[in-house]
C-alpha cells in the first residue's frame, strides 16, 4: 500500500473530507495532527510553503491539500498506489 500522510487539525473540514475520500477509495493513511504542535506546524510550513491544512504527502512527496487529492483520485492517478508494496 502507498505511503500516504495527512497533516491535519482537529477542526478542519477539508482534513475530514480528505480522510473520508481516502477511506472510501480503500487507501490507508497516517494522520499527523498538528492542532497543538506549533513546532511541527512551523516545520511543515517551511517544508511545503503552505500555511493551510490538510497537507498531504504521497510517498513522502507533497501533493497539496484536499482539492489536489480529489483531482488525483478523480483522474485515477492514485489507483496504481493501492498495490504498491
Amino acid at each position: 500500500m502507498a505511503n500516504i500522510t495527512i497533516y491535519s487539525k482537529q477542526w478542519c473540514s477539508y482534513c475530514a473530507n480528505a480522510k473520508r475520500l481516502l477511506t472510501a477509495r480503500g487507501f490507508d493513511y497516517e494522520e499527523v495532527d498538528i492542532t497543538h504542535d506549533p513546532a511541527l506546524e512551523a516545520k511543515l510550513i517551511e517544508q511545503t510553503g503552505q500555511r493551510t491544512v490538510p497537507q498531504i504527502f504521497v510517498e513522502n512527496k507533497p501533493i497539496g491539500g484536499f482539492v489536489e487529492l480529489a483531482r488525483l483520485v478523480a483522474k485515477g492517478e492514485l489507483d496504481h498506489l493501492k498495490n504498491a508494496a
